[in-house]
C-alpha cells in the first residue's frame, strides 16, 4: 500500500527508485532473482501500473560530463574515479558517476525533470580513508546535505524534487582537511523526467567584467610605499609612483645629499648614504589641478625589500621562447600602461636567457661560457648590460634567473653550479637588481643530509649577494622544500616560494590559486619586512598554458575569481609579480592590478601577513593588521552560489563602532556597531578596511 495524500487519494510518485530497489531487494523475493534485467522489467511494469509510464529515466552518466570540475582525475561513468566498479561500504553499484572532491556538476533543466535519485558515499577504493560532503542545490537553494561522510560509511539515499526547476548543482567538498583519498560516488544516479526533458551538464555561467576600481583623477596621487630598504653606499634608483595628469613636478624634502631627484620624471638616482639609519623624506607631486604629499622613509641597513617586491616576470607569457625584445617591450608597457605609477618596478627575465649547448635553435645554442668562465647569454639576448641600461633609463629595475645546479629548469640551459660567485659578480656588473635562484637540477649534485642539503646552495649565494657592491633582491625558488619559510631569512632570502608552480596547480571546484593561497597562508608567522612568503605570480590577463608552454591567451579565471586572487595575495603580503602578457593589458586586467588602496594593503609598512581566522566549506575570512591600527579584512565566498558572509568585531579583537570602507570601490560603506555582513558572489570577495569610528 503506497502513501496517501492528505486528500485521501493514493500518491503514485512518492517512492524513489533507489528506495524501490531497496524494497524489492530486501523483500520476500529471492535475492538471486533480483538481476538488473529483472529490476528493469519490474520497474517498467510497475511504472505502467502506477500511472507514470510516460516518465523517462535519465542516468546521470548518460550526460556529456565535459564541464565537470573536480580536484583530481576526470569523472567516470559507471566506475569510480580510478576506473574500478563503484562500491560503497561493501555494496556494489552497477551505475553512477565516480568523481573526486572537490567537484562540481552543474546542470541545466527545462522544468520537466521531476526527481533526482541516487546514493552517495566515499568509494571503497580508498580503504576507509577519505572524508567528503555531498550537497545539492536546486535553483540556488539547498535541497540535500549528506553531512560529513568517511570511507566505510554506508551510502546515503538521495531523493530531490525537481518540479519546475531550471538548474541543479551536485557539489562534493573535502571534509575540511585536504582532498587526498576523497573518491566520491554518485551511485545509481538518475533523473525521473518527462520524455524529451532537457537535462544537460553545463559550464559555470559567464560573468560580466565589471570594473570596480575608480579611474584615477587628473589630480596627483602619490602611490609609493612608505619605507624602502637599501645597503650603505650601493647604487640607488627609484621612480616615484604617482597618478595624475602630466606634466607633473616632484620634490623630495629631506632627500640625502648622495641622491638626486629629476623633478619632471620623479626618478631618484645616486648612491645610498654610507651611514646606516632612517632618512625621512616627504614627496610632493604637483600639477595644474592639485598636489599631494606622502612620506617615504629610506632605511639604510642590511635589509632590502621592506615591502613585497612588485613587478613583472616573463615566464607564464613567453616561457623558453623569450627574447630581449619581449623584455624591452614589457618595460615600455610598464610605463605606458600606468602600472609603474602604482608601484610596479621590477622587469624580470626568467629561464631561457643563457646558452643551451644542445638546443635545436642555433640562436639559443653555442658555447655557454667564455674561456675565463664568464657566463654568456644566447643570441636572443645580445647585450645583457645594455638591456639593463634600457630598463634603468625608465626608472625601473631589472631582474634575472639562474639555478644553483648545472642546468636550469628548461633543461640544458647553463646554471651557476661551480661558478656561483663569478656569475653573481657578472650579474652585478651588468646592473641587475633581482635574482631568482631556482633549485632545478641541483638535486643531481646536492650533498649533505637533512636541512643542510636544502640550505647549502641558498646560503652560499645569499652570502655572495650581501657582499656585492650592488643591491640585489634575493628570491629563493625551491618550492617549499625543507620548510624553507623557517630558515630562508637566515640565508639572506628576501622572498621564497612556499609551494609548487601555481601555473601547474590543478583546481577542482576552486581554481588552483585558492589551494596555493591556503598553503601559503599557513606560514603567516614567518613573514616580516624584508622577508616574504611567495605563493607565485599573478596569472591574470593573457597567460600561457604552463603544461604545454603555449602562447598567451585569456585567463580562464572569472572576473570574481580575479578579484579574489588579487585580494588574497595582498592580504598575504605576497610579492606582486604579474606574469601575463604586457602587450595585452585590457582595462579589466589593469583594474585588478592597479587599485592603489588594495595595493596599499600589500605594501603596508607594518609588514604583517594576514591570516585566515575562519574557514568553512562555504567561506573564509582573512585578516591583516595595518600600520595605523586598522585591519584589512577579506570575506571570501568559495561556494557556487551567492551567499551572505558576516564578521563580528569581536572576531577581530575590536570593540565599539567601526567604520568600514570598500577597498575595491574605494568607498566608505558606513559605521557599524557590532559587525558587518554583505552578500558576496560566487567565488567573489568583499575586501574592506575596518577602523575604529571617530
Amino acid at each position: 500500500e503506497y502513501p496517501r495524500r492528505t486528500d485521501g487519494t493514493t500518491s503514485t510518485r512518492h517512492i524513489s527508485l533507489p528506495v524501490f530497489y531497496q524494497i524489492i531487494a530486501g523483500g520476500s523475493i529471492m535475492r538471486s532473482v533480483v538481476t538488473p534485467f529483472f529490476l528493469a522489467t519490474l520497474i517498467s511494469l510497475t511504472a505502467s501500473s502506477l500511472g507514470f509510464a510516460n516518465d523517462h529515466i535519465v542516468p546521470l552518466g548518460s550526460l556529456n560530463l565535459e564541464h565537470v570540475r573536480q580536484g583530481w582525475g576526470t569523472p567516470q561513468v559507471d566506475r569510480n574515479v580510478v576506473g574500478d566498479p563503484i562500491r560503497i561500504a561493501g555494496k556494489t553499484f552497477e551505475r553512477g558517476v565516480g568523481t573526486h572532491a572537490d567537484s562540481i556538476i552543474r546542470l541545466r533543466l527545462d522544468g520537466r525533470a521531476k526527481t533526482f535519485c541516487a546514493y552517495c558515499g566515499v568509494d571503497d577504493s580508498v580503504g576507509g580513508r577519505g572524508s567528503v560532503r555531498f550537497r545539492i542545490f536546486v535553483d540556488g537553494r539547498p535541497r540535500f546535505d549528506s553531512g560529513l561522510m568517511h570511507g566505510g560509511d554506508p551510502a546515503k539515499p538521495v531523493e530531490v524534487d525537481l518540479k519546475n526547476a531550471s538548474s541543479m548543482l551536485l557539489w562534493v567538498t573535502s571534509g575540511g582537511d585536504d582532498i587526498h583519498y576523497d573518491h566520491a560516488d554518485w551511485a545509481d544516479a538518475h533523473f525521473v523526467a518527462e520524455e524529451n526533458a532537457v537535462i544537460e551538464c553545463v559550464a559555470a555561467p559567464a560573468e560580466e567584467k565589471i570594473i570596480l576600481t575608480p579611474k584615477p583623477g587628473p589630480e596627483p596621487r602619490l602611490n609609493n610605499a612608505k619605507v624602502y630598504g637599501c645597503r650603505p653606499g650601493r647604487p640607488f634608483l627609484y621612480r616615484i609612483p604617482a597618478t595624475g595628469r602630466r606634466p607633473m613636478q616632484f620634490t623630495a624634502e629631506g632627500l640625502p645629499e648622495t641622491l638626486r631627484l629629476d623633478p619632471t620624471t620623479g626618478i631618484i638616482r645616486g648612491s645610498a648614504p654610507s651611514k646606516p639609519g632612517t632618512y625621512s623624506v616627504v614627496f610632493t607631486a604637483k600639477n595644474d589641478v592639485g598636489s599631494d604629499r606622502r612620506r617615504f622613509d629610506i632605511v639604510v641597513g642590511q635589509t632590502l625589500a621592506l615591502t613585497p617586491p612588485m613587478g613583472w616576470n616573463h615566464w607564464y607569457s613567453w616561457y623558453g621562447f623569450v627574447t630581449e625584445s619581449h623584455i624591452r617591450r614589457a618595460a615600455d608597457q610598464m610605463i605606458a600602461s600606468g602600472m609603474a605609477d602604482f608601484g610596479y618596478s621590477y622587469v624580470n627575465i626568467d629561464d631561457g636567457w643563457m646558452v643551451n649547448p644542445k638546443h635545436s635553435d642555433p640562436k639559443r645554442a653555442g658555447v655557454p661560457r667564455e674561456p675565463d668562465g664568464t657566463i654568456r647569454s644566447n643570441a636572443y639576448f645580445p647585450d645583457m648590460a645594455a638591456l639593463a641600461d634600457y630598463v634603468h633609463a625608465k626608472g625601473l629595475k631589472i631582474g634575472l634567473y639562474t639555478s644553483p645546479g648545472p642546468n636550469t629548469c628548461l633543461g640544458g640551459y647553463t646554471g651557476a653550479y661551480g661558478h656561483e660567485r663569478q656569475d653573481a659578480e657578472t650579474f652585478a656588473a651588468w646592473g641587475y637588481d633581482f635574482l631568482k635562484y631556482d633549485w632545478c637540477s641541483y638535486g643531481r649534485v646536492a650533498t649533505g643530509e637533512g636541512l643542510e642539503r636544502y640550505q647549502k646552495p641558498y646560503r652560499q649565494m645569499g652570502e655572495i649577494l650581501v657582499g656585492l657592491d650592488r643591491d640585489i633582491v634575493y628570491n629563493l625558488c625551491q618550492y617549499g622544500m625543507g620548510n624553507v619559510w623557517e630558515w630562508a631569512a637566515d640565508v639572506h632570502g628576501n622572498c621564497w616560494r612556499t609551494t609548487g608552480d601555481l601555473g601547474l596547480a590543478r583546481g577542482g571546484a576552486l581554481p588552483g590559486f585558492y589551494h596555493i593561497g591556503f598553503a601559503n597562508a599557513e606560514h603567516h608567522a614567518y613573514a616580516k619586512p624584508g622577508h616574504w612568503n611567495d605563493p607565485d605570480y599573478l596569472l591574470i590577463g593573457y597567460v600561457g598554458d604552463a603544461r604545454h608552454q603555449s602562447p598567451p591567451k585569456p585567463t580562464p579565471l572569472t572576473p570574481n575569481e580575479q578579484y579574489s586572487y588579487m585580494s588574497m595575495w595582498c592580504l598575504m603580503a605576497a610579492p606582486l609579480i604579474f606574469s601575463g602578457d604586457m602587450e595585452h593589458l585590457d582595462a579589466f586586467t589593469l583594474n585588478i592590478l592597479c587599485n592603489a588602496e588594495v595595493i596599499g594593503v600589500d605594501q603596508d609598512p607594518l609588514g604583517k601577513q594576514g591570516k585566515i581566522i575562519r574557514r568553512t566549506d562555504d567561506q573564509f575570512v582573512m585578516v591583516k593588521p595595518l600600520e595605523d591600527g586598522a585591519a584589512a579584512v577579506g570575506l571570501f565566498n568559495i561556494t557556487e552560489i551567492p551567499i551572505e558572509i558576516s564578521i563580528d568585531w569581536t572576531e577581530l579583537g575590536r570593540t565599539g563602532p567601526q567604520q568600514v570602507r570598500d577597498l575595491w570601490r574605494q568607498q566608505d560603506v558606513g559605521t557599524f556597531a557590532s559587525g558587518f555582513r554583505c552578500e558576496v558572489p560566487r567565488h567573489g570577495v568583499m575586501l574592506i578596511r575596518v577602523e575604529t569610528a571617530d
